[in-house]
């Protein structure tokens, strides 16, 4: 059995990085092989490591559901990363570290989606972001359902992008949140303590319930 993680893919090297390490710290903790795939612009692609007839539990590093999730993944892999605690926990750890105030004003900035239930999976993720923040968090699409970073960031807000790696929709997270005046811009996710957390609780998840079946 290994382990197998699927991201979108970016064709920034450094955010493909991300997923591989999270994948690679996943797998040591479990104990087995581990791969990171790609759903697409970025290597190798999840057809081609399932092409192997190794079996392996196919965990999504996709932080709600929606297309991909849903459609593209449906048949082979397990549920979205997100909305979780851990995820939250991870977003109060970059927050921290860039400088800002736990309770002050807060914007979580997430990619988007034209998905009812991706819309309802960041709705709770938010909530989930304000229990562990201690305070208020408004919600910002870049993309999507939903306002955008420029009509809902405040001058000296502070801005978590709900976003795993660096890439497209990050480097346009920072530009429109400190154009909207906000004060703060923490670092996206990444292989962060509880993304790994999060990654090995979703791949025994799975694993239990080949047990049980």
């Amino acid at each position: 059995m290994r382990l197998v993680t699927v991201a979108h893919g970016t064709r920034l090297p450094a955010g493909n990085e991300v997923a591989r390490s999270v994948t690679a710290s996943a797998g040591a903790r479990l104990g087995m092989p581990a791969v990171a795939a790609f759903v697409e612009l970025a290597s190798p692609l999840l057809s081609s490591v399932l092409s192997s007839p190794e079996p392996a539990v196919v965990v999504p590093l996709l932080l709600s559901t929606g297309y991909h999730v849903r459609e593209d993944l449906a048949a082979v892999a397990g549920r979205a990363l997100g909305p979780d605690a851990l995820l939250a926990q991870a977003q109060v750890g970059r927050l921290g570290a860039a400088g800002a105030r736990p309770g002050s004003p807060l914007v979580m900035v997430v990619a988007g989606s034209r998905d009812p239930l991706a819309g309802r999976d960041l709705a709770l993720a938010r909530d989930l972001l304000a229990d562990a923040w201690g305070g208020p968090v408004r919600l910002a699409t870049l993309g999507g359902l939903g306002d955008r970073p420029a009509d809902v960031v405040r001058p000296g807000d502070a801005v978590s992008p709900y976003l795993l790696a660096e890439g497209f929709f990050a480097t346009r997270c920072r530009a429109e949140s400190l154009a909207a005046g906000a004060s703060v811009v923490a670092e996206v996710l990444g292989p962060h303590p509880s993304i790994v957390d999060l990654v090995v609780a979703r791949a025994q998840e799975q694993l239990a319930a080949r047990r049980s079946a």
